[in-house]
């Protein structure tokens, strides 16, 4: 029977071909606006965790209290011992030490005196040990505009922008002025070997990168780190499995009430990164559904007007005799039949595109500028298991449905007034 009715769908394209088409281009925008959403929208959220929150942080809960001050009078003591416990507690979580702090990068002229000053956002993160995956993690080599890597001791990297306000190059000598974890003034020289990019404003403006034992030896915190970073096996946040993990450290530290007790926290519960997850989770949802819905509401019309269209070939075939329920089934399998072969290739066509996106994006660039929030800036889209099989919903299942409504018009007909509606 499914073989008969593939042939007379083969040789009828009034049947076929155009229903095919409707189907396939709803299940493609539907798959190709959902990795969309997913990919924006979850860019943003891993890009703050890359750079500031991670997917876990362990800090102390002095310093988890004034966490946007990064005070690192409360850092964290003994940072290689805690880093190993984590290690071997989670070994599924990847776990890095690092330094935030603020201060002032002097650039001096060619007598020593200050040509130029900036505020700057530092951060010390493990460069020179050989297993370590910060470089990577933080896209350094691909951000890299001028110069090169850090290579060895004393040695940083300065985003673009604010090399060109203080008008520095590669192999210039600035001064970091700022204060230690005892609160004393520190000033330390560092050369400049590189210049970056990352694309996002709240970075550019005043970004400072060094190794993390520069910036403890500058800042006075030998065996010590402002936070100890958390990523999860996937590359991906799992609001769910990180709060669980959280759960279960702190657990293990309620009985200590010191200020410089460690305390781990999920991204959800760092700042307003929540309401941000919150928000994910919230309008990922609904933007999909709605867009599932009217597509789906448009194959479920295309599914019905097809088949009403068809109520004089039905009449046809109810006078020769087939029976109204042969007839309504063969209705249904030609609209599964039409369903599965459009979804199979709408899938197809919104998995292509979605995978362009993904892979190369759209620099959106020159919409952020000025932005204070970290977004990312090249929008790209990301392929979820949900989007292999989310084209059922409206390619097959509306299509389906249509087709079943319209169907049932064909146990009201009148055979006695068959010959008059054919006569006409």
């Amino acid at each position: 029977m499914i073989k008969f009715l593939v042939k007379g769908l083969l040789r009828d394209k009034s049947r076929s071909q155009m229903p095919i088409i409707v189907v396939a281009i709803g299940v493609m925008l539907t798959v190709f606006i959902h990795a969309y959403i997913n990919g924006f929208m979850g860019d943003t959220i891993e890009l703050n965790a890359r750079f500031s929150h991670g997917h876990l942080k362990v800090m102390t809960k002095g310093y988890a209290d004034n966490m946007s001050q990064t005070p690192n009078d409360l850092a964290l003591l003994d940072s290689d011992s805690l880093l190993s416990s984590l290690q071997r507690e989670y070994p599924t979580v990847a776990w890095v030490t690092r330094i935030q702090f603020g201060g002032l990068v002097d650039a001096p002229d060619s007598t020593g005196e200050t040509r130029a000053q900036g505020p700057a956002m530092g951060m010390g993160i493990d460069f020179l040990s050989p297993a370590s995956s910060e470089v990577e993690r933080l896209n350094i080599p691909k951000s890299l505009v001028r110069g090169r890597l850090i290579q060895n001791a004393g040695e940083a990297l300065i985003s673009n922008l604010f090399a060109e306000k203080l008008g520095v190059l590669p192999g210039d000598v600035v001064t970091l002025i700022g204060s230690t974890m005892n609160g004393s003034m520190s000033m330390y020289n560092f050369t400049i070997v590189g210049t970056i990019a990352f694309g996002a404003e709240a970075l550019d403006r005043g970004a400072l990168i060094v190794d993390i034992e520069d910036a403890r030896y500058a800042l006075d915190m030998q065996n010590a780190a402002g936070e100890v970073l958390g990523f999860l096996e996937g590359g991906f946040y799992s609001d769910d499995d990180a709060i669980a993990i959280a759960q279960r450290f702190n657990a293990l530290h309620a009985d200590s009430s010191s200020e410089y007790a460690p305390v781990m926290k999920s991204l959800s519960q760092q700042g307003n990164m929540g309401s941000y997850v919150s928000l994910l989770n919230t309008w990922t949802g609904i933007i999909s559904s709605i867009f599932v819905l009217a597509m789906a509401l448009v194959l479920w019309n295309a599914g019905l007007l097809g088949s009403l269209r068809r109520y004089g070939e039905f009449g046809v075939r109810l006078a020769m005799g087939e029976e109204k329920g042969h007839v309504y089934r063969t209705l249904i399998y030609e609209s599964v039949v039409i369903g599965v072969i459009g979804t199979a290739i709408g899938t197809a066509i919104g998995l292509f595109f979605a995978l362009l996106l993904q892979v190369y994006g759209i620099d959106i660039s020159g919409m952020m500028e000025g932005a204070a929030m970290m977004m990312p800036t090249v929008i790209k889209a990301r392929i979820t298991p949900a989007d292999y099989y989310l084209g059922l919903i409206p390619g097959l299942v509306s299509t389906v449905v249509g087709s079943m409504l319209a169907g049932v018009g064909i146990y009201r007909r009148q055979t006695a007034k068959l010959f008059k509606e054919l006569e006409a």
